[in-house]
């Protein structure tokens, strides 16, 4: 399992900065985490349930929340705290960020959304 040595919130950039211990080190803008959060309000509760959450261009992060030795909450300033990112899911975010970002903004369009 991936583990995080450093976990920094850029405030006034709105990005979430995760750096793993292999060095791998990942700027993960917020509003990216909003539309992927690990919550069943996003993911629902099978693999073809996920929402396509549009409108959160500009969300910010208001605290991040360790949880345990493997995880942290993030609170998100339009209410959304309901989604616990595991460094396993921290890790795959960061890995997969260009594809999992184009795949986000060819469902928002194909929905006829903004972000």
């Amino acid at each position: 399992m991936p583990v995080p040595t450093e976990i920094r919130l850029d405030r006034a950039a709105r990005v979430l900065h995760v750096t793993f211990k292999d060095g791998a080190h990942y700027a993960l803008p917020a509003e990216y985490l909003r539309v992927e959060s690990p919550s069943a309000e996003v993911q629902g509760h099978g693999p073809d349930q996920k929402t396509i959450v549009g409108g959160k261009q500009k969300v910010g992060i208001g605290a991040v929340e360790p949880v345990g030795h493997y995880a942290v909450r993030l609170v998100f300033d339009d209410g959304h705290d309901t989604g616990i990112f595991s460094w396993d899911y921290l890790h795959v975010l960061g890995v997969d960020q260009d594809r999992k970002w184009s795949a986000y903004l060819a469902a928002l369009a194909a929905r006829g959304l903004s972000r």
